[in-house]
């Protein structure tokens, strides 16, 4: 069991100003009851800020926030302020960090509150995130409780499309999960439209995955398994009689041709995928611990 931490609260805000005095409120008389109960810190003047020069998208600024404060606490939580995620199960995440979690992950349990076209499109994308290969914890967003050397090691990702909820699992250290039902959002507007939510998406998909490249090959490689059967009936075609002229060469340059694009398109993306995980350098390893005798 560890020490009671130094706790901080990253809170990305943009364009909040309808719901933040109440998040201040009430992540305030949260860490009041905290402080009553661990002892954490006698000062109640809990908010400080900081102002990115320009509006650089959510998980920039959540970035910017936790590179903020690694060097300050112990362990640091990431919420957004549009209270719809339960501030009132961060005593929990707390504890499942002390008893030796690096990363606890906030997780809905259901989502009654979204829309059914929500619903299905978040559940047809984790489920793609997870054909792709892309590690990811469903039904889980952005909040959640990282250690200070786990936020030490996810800046280690030196990538500038961020897709943070692809890159914590990818840390490795030992995790946990605490679920709580989502509210409503308090006030304001949500700065996640659909257009937004579909570039997230797909940032999310190309960020962690040469799949699709590879998957061009592939097809390529049926067109030329369909191209060869086509010739076959073609030719057949051809020596019956059956054919009006220029229709064989017309069918079977057809398909070679394209499926031999195809397959070249694959194979040049292959390499080109080689490069982009290369320009990433994310690193190789994390290490966890070093045991010597």
């Amino acid at each position: 069991m560890k020490e009671a931490p130094v706790l901080a609260i990253v809170v990305p805000c943009y364009k909040e100003e309808a719901v933040l005095h109440e998040t201040h409120k009430r992540l305030s008389q949260l860490l009041d009851r905290l402080a009553t109960k661990e002892e954490f810190y006698k000062n109640t003047s809990y908010a400080c800020g900081l102002n990115l020069a320009g509006n650089v998208g959510h998980q920039n600024a959540l970035m910017a926030g936790l590179n903020a404060v690694k060097e300050r606490c112990d362990a640091a939580i990431s919420i957004d302020a549009d209270l719809q995620d339960d501030v009132n199960v961060i005593p929990e995440m707390v504890e499942r960090y002390m008893e030796g979690n690096d990363i606890v992950y906030g997780v809905r349990r259901e989502r009654k509150t979204d829309t059914f076209f929500k619903r299905t499109t978040a559940l047809a994308f984790y489920r793609l995130m997870k054909t792709m290969g892309a590690k990811s914890v469903y039904n889980h967003a952005d909040y959640r409780l990282m250690s200070s050397r786990a936020i030490q090691q996810l800046c280690r990702f030196r990538e500038r499309n961020l897709y943070l909820r692809g890159l914590v699992p990818l840390i490795g250290y030992q995790t946990a999960c605490v679920y709580y039902n989502r509210d409503k959002r308090f006030a304001g507007e949500s700065k996640y439209p659909f257009k937004k939510m579909l570039n997230f998406a797909i940032d999310g998909i190309t960020s962690f995955s040469v799949k699709p490249v590879r998957m061009i090959f592939w097809l390529g490689c049926i067109f030329l398994l369909i191209a060869l059967c086509v010739t076959i009936w073609t030719l057949r075609a051809y020596f019956l009689h059956d054919t009006v002229p220029g229709w064989s060469s017309l069918m079977i340059s057809l398909w070679l041709v394209g499926g031999t694009i195809l397959v070249s398109l694959g194979i040049v993306g292959e390499y080109i995928g080689k490069i982009y995980i290369e320009v990433k350098d994310r690193p190789r390893y994390n290490e966890e611990e070093l045991l010597l005798r």
